[in-house]
């Protein structure tokens, strides 16, 4: 039975006959196959430098949206994988990857988990071993990754976590909500100008103590990965890479994957992090309000709006980002013994950057078609005074 959906994932059979005699073969020799297979690919992943949410979404990003039970069932794999580990044992950030999926076992009995599965989403079951098929066909495409996050099995570590301020990080973020929140320009910009005066400020106090050989002088810089969406995912990769050149932070784009990994220190990282999510909702919401009808007959002038306002709001929100960063530095007390410490620290995260990806490849900038969209994105973005 391995064989023949081995050969199903990697195509070496005509695949509608090979699904039709798995659909009529006994449950008791399909079942425990499929489970045993989606174990090990998802494993072999999970082992290798995916983590939970990152391969919940390239599975869904692959998938579909008409195919909802792949990535239901790769939650599934993801708590198959886990029930092997004591929770002690397992690095808190994968926990947390994995209980904010969900990942749980509500089935019975492995070698019942194809069936389980068609009954518990109203399936029929030839439907459910050719989702799971499809699954086994993805995961089988991806490569294994750098491990940032130890999986489950491996020692935690947490490289660089001890100095971030959690009261800090929860003032940002219920600033960053209320600009979200309101409909007001002015009132966003007091909120976030407000938000980004503090995650300045911490940084910079943070650089200093480190300078001085003081307790988070061991420190060094790390990675983690964002997820970056559809639709327009380049362009929001843009703004994202704006964001974090802005905060210290340098970052790699992986377009067939869908995250950028952003290299930094663990404070700068979280502000890129809870910055580039709140500048998404309000471009997201300035575009909304700003672009032209669609319908079939201005489909194409709408792609392009979008487009080109996101393009256009990345490239300012950057430039305004800058100049504020250049400003905190100014106005820091201890300015001169400053410059010389974020210089090293930078240094540090190239040189982390570099370990991880000793070869990148510049990207081509997002064409700008709709002059009308630039404008209005560079407007957004004037408005959006988060920094």
């Amino acid at each position: 039975m391995k064989s023949q959906i081995d050969a199903l994932v990697h195509g070496a059979v005509d695949y509608e006959g090979g699904l039709d005699r798995l659909a009529v073969a006994p449950a008791a020799d399909v079942d425990p196959a499929l489970f045993a297979a989606l174990a090990e690919a998802a494993g072999r992943l999970l082992r290798g430098g995916w983590q939970p949410v990152e391969l919940h979404r390239v599975v869904v990003r692959r998938g579909g949206t008409d195919r909802p039970l792949l990535g239901r069932a790769l939650v599934d794999a993801v708590a198959a994988h886990l029930r092997g580990f004591p929770r002690k044992g397992v690095d808190e950030r994968w926990l947390a990857q994995a209980d904010e999926l969900g990942a749980a076992v509500w089935w019975g009995a492995d070698e019942r988990y194809v069936t389980e599965l068609a009954t518990r989403h109203r399936h029929d079951r030839i439907s459910a071993i050719d989702d799971l098929l499809g699954l086994l066909r993805v995961l089988a495409e991806l490569p294994p990754i750098e491990v940032l996050v130890p999986p489950p099995g491996s020692a935690p570590r947490r490289v660089s976590a001890a100095h971030v301020d959690v009261r800090l990080l929860d003032r940002v973020r219920a600033l960053l909500a209320k600009a979200e929140s309101t409909s007001y320009p002015a009132e966003a910009e007091t909120y976030t100008a407000k938000a980004q005066e503090l995650i300045a400020r911490h940084s910079i106090d943070e650089a200093l103590v480190a300078g001085r050989g003081g307790p988070d002088a061991t420190v060094v810089p790390f990675a983690r990965r964002i997820g970056v969406d559809h639709p327009y995912e380049g362009e929001k990769a843009s703004l994202l890479s704006a964001v974090a050149e802005a905060n210290r932070c340098h970052t790699v784009w992986s377009p067939d994957h869908g995250f950028t990994t952003v290299f930094g220190f663990d404070a700068d990282i979280d502000a890129v992090d809870l910055l580039y999510t709140s500048l998404l909702v309000q471009a997201n919401r300035a575009m909304a309000k700003s672009e032209p009808p669609g319908g079939k007959a201005g489909r194409a002038r709408l792609k392009a709006f979008r487009q080109s306002f996101l393009v256009a709001y990345a490239v300012r929100i950057g430039e305004r980002l800058a100049r504020v960063a250049e400003a905190a530095i100014e106005a820091a007390p201890e300015a001169a013994d400053l410059l010389p410490v974020l210089r090293s620290r930078d240094e540090q995260v190239r040189e982390t950057m570099a370990k991880v990806f000793p070869r990148t490849v510049r990207g081509r900038g997002s064409r700008v078609d709709s002059r009308e969209g630039w404008e209005s994105g560079r407007e957004a973005a004037d408005r959006a005074t988060l920094l």
